[in-house]
């Protein structure tokens, strides 16, 4: 670069890039594969055997476009901050602010289906609800025990939680290996967790239309899944990233945002198994 050039600030003035408005499409084609997905009788009974045919196919294009912009523009972030240098300690700290403001919308999505749950549980025999029974759980509803998987999930996500901040400790004292083995044991923690909810979802006495109970505990335990698989990958990328030697003790913000995504997961899970799978079970 051209001494008249050289960049003489802190901050990051970022280049143009296609990547927002492509996510945007991406995002567009996802959503309006699953109002198809969900509602096949829209284009007309004539069509609907056609596109209940296509089942999941509905939303991969939305699904592969999405994941390419996620991938593509993660790259360039990290091309800016390892190798051209743009992420001074100035956009580092505004980076911080951006994940810390994440995670607070993060509270608030999950804060909706609390909200939902107790609304019900504490109310069961008002409207507009209907609660078999005018109890909490409704009859006919066979819940799990709180004890058996849910425990065990949440001793696994607690480990987790142990083994990330290992990692982040030994990372701050420049312990390489330390680093490698916190990580590894977090990631194979996270899927150890998805497999047993997994399992524990198949053996499930009821499903996500088995009313008010169903609906609230699928989206709510559900989506912290998905949240668990999102920080699980989120994870691994820092494994490839650390494995290439890209964090250092004093520049290592992809992986604190990781750990700081981890941790959120397992606090929310805490809410989860003590309001919904003991106390609402």
């Amino acid at each position: 670069m051209s001494a008249e050039h050289a960049q003489t600030h802190d901050y990051h003035l970022v280049d143009p890039s296609p990547w927002p408005i492509v996510g945007t499409i991406a995002a567009a084609s996802l959503f309006c594969g699953l109002i198809v997905f969900m509602h096949p009788d829209m284009f007309g009974s004539d069509m609907e055997p056609k596109i209940e045919a296509l089942g999941l196919w509905k939303l991969a294009p939305g699904v592969v476009l999405l994941f390419l912009t996620g991938w593509f523009w993660w790259r360039d972030v990290i091309r800016e901050a390892e190798f051209e240098g743009y992420h001074k300690p100035v956009v580092q700290l505004g980076m911080r602010y951006g994940m810390a403001l994440f995670i607070c919308s993060e509270v608030m999505f999950f804060a909706a289906f609390f909200w939902a749950f107790f609304d019900a549980s504490l109310a069961p025999k008002e409207m507009p609800y209907d609660v078999p029974g005018g109890v909490w759980p409704p009859e006919g509803i066979q819940t799990f025990d709180a004890f058996d998987l849910p425990f065990m999930n949440t001793l696994i996500l607690l480990l987790s939680g142990v083994t990330v901040t290992w990692a982040h400790h030994a990372l701050i004292e420049g312990d390489r290996r330390g680093l490698m083995r916190g990580l590894g044991l977090t990631i194979l923690l996270g899927f150890a967790f998805t497999c047993l909810q997994a399992f524990e979802y198949s053996h499930a006495a009821f499903g996500i239309t088995s009313g008010v109970y169903g609906s609230t505990f699928y989206m709510a335990t559900g989506f912290h899944g998905f949240h668990v698989i999102v920080g699980t990958c989120f994870l691994t990328v820092c494994f490839f990233r650390a494995r290439a030697g890209h964090f250092k003790p004093e520049h290592h913000f992809g992986f604190e945002a990781a750990a700081w995504y981890w941790h959120f997961v397992d606090v929310v899970w805490l809410f989860l198994f003590i309001c919904v799978y003991w106390w609402g079970g």
